[in-house]
C-alpha cells in the first residue's frame, strides 16, 4: 500500500463517486477527516494517531 501524503488533504480511496466522499489529512499527531462536499468549511473530526492506526488495523471499516 502506498503511504498517504502527510499534512495534505486527499480524497479517501473508500469514497464513492457520488456524495459519500470524505477527505483525510495525516499529521504527526493525528488524522483529520472532513466531508468533501463542505469544501473545507464544515466540521473536522480529529483522531489521535494511535487510535487511527488501531481503527485501520481492526478491519471493521471494510465492506
Amino acid at each position: 500500500m502506498k503511504n498517504p501524503p502527510k499534512g495534505m488533504w486527499y480524497k479517501s480511496s473508500r469514497s464513492d463517486g457520488g456524495n459519500a466522499c470524505v477527505e483525510v489529512c495525516h499529521t504527526a499527531a493525528a488524522t483529520l477527516v472532513r466531508d468533501t462536499k463542505d469544501n473545507g468549511r464544515g466540521p473536522i473530526l480529529e483522531f489521535p494517531a494511535d487510535v487511527w492506526t488501531d481503527f485501520i488495523d481492526s478491519g471493521i471499516w471494510k465492506c
